[in-house]
């Protein structure tokens, strides 16, 4: 099955991109009317004793014309415009110019001002302070906040006078939290812009990203003197309830294709239990058969190398067909969980392969398929959607690719034609997830050594907006999802493999340049001698954290 796919690209030449304002992007299709909730998707979000709206008109007040090493990602910084009536600016924002205008800041209001006269969330700052100027038509400000209180932004101006107090907001210590830098936006002599982030980002941070930026007229991070908002209410009202869990997938779900040539399909964890795999215990020679529900394998602890599941060792047709998978049985796992303080919903989807296959290597010209080195038993794989609360509009999503990934803006997505659902690929032997059909190197680009990872559409499909089962959302509360019995599985779910691949490392070596030949190891990002059996979704690092890029 093929689908017709749309990819929305804003094509400007470098000429254009230094004369024209960056196009705001939209999604293909409407936003559906969400079933009815609390918090979710009201325009506003309750963060404690301040209340924040998002902001997403700007006027231009800069655009920078060159930027470090005289390359062409020079950047515009924008003003907010259309700020609600009783809120209040809490920074200017920025981003490159080489994409659709497609950021926010956050304007904040105070809950009960009344309630907390002596001491209130918000006040304007002091007075401000000049980091950098350009050549007399931009001016950098940070406001210095009274004692007690946190800058959350800068803003920019286009004349030399110190803005009003009035323009921005303060907010008091205790409402914020630290935040770090993220992406460097800009870069001019001595002058850089960074976008910021929480410190700390997970399941249970309250961090919230104001959505303004950081400058300094050095390279030194260390000192960041701007913070980011807390989330102090409990409830996380802005989070979705269960119904609005499944319409959030029925309407974004991705459709995944799998490679023309893929061997080694999906499938559902219960096929994979009914159709042969085994338990086995260390100490004990002989696997035993798990339920399809899993309820016979040890649960909760930790993985202390006492258990594993494997293939059955002798009845190689059953062993065969375990590794070739079941697509017509296959279904995404979906772990729902707060992102950036609650102010965004992660919408996590895992995809299981009974087998990843062997790896295939590229160096230079040549393309060289492994017999068996990055073949493993159970390959747990997984891409995010992230879900702006405010109005339930996809914002960004994460590729996993192996032990890492990055995140891509919903503008460089591609798009079932007629909807929003995004397209995500998943690659030969490996199901690593991309945002396009390719070849994908993981390794050094610039010698044309490492991993190929290709992708492109296929008849192998799933599609997750209507095959998949929520298995985790701790926000909701116990009881409100039923978590499967093998989610608890905390052990291997493929056993330790050592690679007899002695034969295949000497033929790389001796394709490759002299000079690279002892650094074979950190020129191909596998494990060329063995690997260690995959763990499950639970004791991977992004359950409870942010996605590791």
């Amino acid at each position: 099955m093929f689908c017709d796919c749309f990819y929305w690209n804003q094509e400007n030449s470098e000429l254009e991109l230094d004369s024209s304002e960056s196009k705001p992007f939209s999604l293909p299709s409407p936003l559906p009317r969400w079933p009815q909730g609390t918090g979710f998707a009201t325009g506003k979000i309750n963060l404690g004793e301040i209340e924040v709206v998002k902001v997403t008109e700007f006027d231009r007040v800069w655009k920078c014309s060159k930027s470090r090493g005289g390359k062409s990602r020079c950047a515009s910084f924008y003003k907010p415009v259309g700020i609600p009536e009783g809120f209040h600016c809490l920074g200017h924002y920025c981003q490159q110019n080489n994409q659709p205008l497609r950021g926010f800041v956050l304007a904040a209001r105070a809950n009960d001002p009344d309630h907390h006269a002596n001491r209130p969330a918000l006040k304007k700052p002091v007075n401000y302070t000049l980091v950098w100027s350009s050549d007399s038509d931009c001016y950098f400000w940070l406001p210095n906040p009274p004692v007690g209180y946190k800058a959350v932004g800068v803003i920019v101006t286009d004349d030399a006078e110190e803005p009003d107090t009035e323009e921005v907001r303060c907010v008091r210590e205790d409402l914020t939290e630290t935040c770090e830098t993220r992406e460097r936006i800009l870069g001019v002599g001595s002058f850089n812009v960074w976008s910021t982030e929480p410190c700390s980002r997970g399941i249970w941070s309250r961090g919230v990203a104001v959505g303004s930026f950081f400058c300094s007229t050095n390279d030194n991070k260390a000192d960041m003197n701007i913070a980011c908002l807390k989330n102090l209410d409990p409830s996380l009202q802005a989070m979705p309830n269960l119904d609005q869990v499944h319409a959030l997938i029925q309407h974004y779900g991705p459709t995944v294709y799998f490679h023309p040539e893929e061997t080694y399909l999906p499938s559902s964890v219960p096929w994979f239990f009914k159709n042969g795999a085994l338990l086995y215990r260390f100490g004990k020679p002989e696997g035993e058969p798990i339920n399809s529900t899993g309820s016979n394998l040890p649960s909760g602890g930790k993985n202390d190398g006492s258990y594993w599941i494997d293939l059955p060792q002798e009845d190689e047709e059953v062993t065969n067909n375990l590794k070739k998978g079941n697509i017509e049985s296959s279904e995404l796992y979906v772990h729902v969980k707060p992102a950036l303080g609650g102010i965004f919903t992660d919408v996590v989807m895992w995809i299981f392969c009974p087998f990843n296959g062997p790896a295939t290597l590229k160096i230079g010209l040549l393309t060289v398929p492994m017999n068996r080195i990055g073949e493993h038993v159970g390959d747990w794989e997984h891409f995010t959607f992230r879900i702006s609360n405010f109005n339930g509009e996809l914002t960004q999503m994460f590729f996993s690719q192996h032990s890492g990934g990055g995140w891509v803006d919903v503008s460089d997505l591609e798009f079932v034609k007629g909807s929003n659902r995004p397209v995500v690929y998943s690659s030969k032997h490996g199901h690593a997830s991309f945002p396009h059909p390719g070849m994908y190197l993981q390794g050094s680009s610039k010698l044309g050594i490492g991993v190929r990872n290709d992708v492109g559409k296929s008849e192998y499909v799933v599609d997750s907006s209507e095959r998949y089962r929520v298995v985790a959302a701790e926000y909701l509360g116990e009881g409100v999802v039923s978590e499967p019995c093998w989610l608890q599985y905390m052990r291997e779910w493929g056993p330790t493999i050592v690679y007899d691949s002695a034969a295949e490392i000497d033929k790389i070596i001796n394709l490759l340049p002299l000079i690279v030949r002892f650094s074979i190891e950190n020129l191909f990002p596998i494990a060329l001698y063995g690997e260690e059996g995959p763990t499950g979704p639970k004791e991977k690092d992004n359950w409870e954290g942010d996605e590791m890029c």
